[in-house]
């Protein structure tokens, strides 16, 4: 089951750099590893992205993984993770002409992130994503 839950959260972001960096992109692939929350607010960050003609290139590095916690007895079984996330290569750029957007200096790359996946009939769900704001 950890392993599982690992599994699906790499996958999980392999799927939110495709769809990030399509602006004409549809969240079925992405649907197959998020739900919930987590599956808004890629929907919401994604298209505000999108509308403003911005797109995600580069790639998201997950690493530290571990389960932190389980609840396997509940009606819908979950799993929290604790994981480094690196988005130091995941830049937005202008979609036209790939032109990379100004960043704040000094924004936080590399941090802690909490993850909650739940147990759905589908299978497991990121269904929870939340930065810490500390660096890993």
């Amino acid at each position: 089951m950890k392993k599982i839950a690992l599994e699906v959260y790499q996958g999980y972001w392999r799927k939110m750099q495709a769809y990030y960096a399509d602006r004409n992109g549809s969240t079925a692939d992405l649907k197959q590893y998020a739900a919930s929350e987590a599956l808004e607010v890629a929907e919401n960050d994604a298209q505000r992205a999108h509308s403003r003609n911005r797109i995600y290139s580069g790639k998201v590095t997950v690493s530290q993984s571990a389960v932190t916690g389980t609840d396997l007895d509940r009606k819908v079984p979950n799993v929290t993770l604790s994981s480094c996330l690196d988005v130091s290569q995941w830049l937005p750029v202008v979609a036209d002409t790939r032109k990379p957007v100004d960043l704040p200096t000094g924004r936080l790359t590399k941090y802690l992130i909490t993850t909650t996946l739940e147990k759905w009939p589908e299978g497991w769900r990121v269904v929870r994503d939340e930065p810490q704001g500390k660096k890993c």
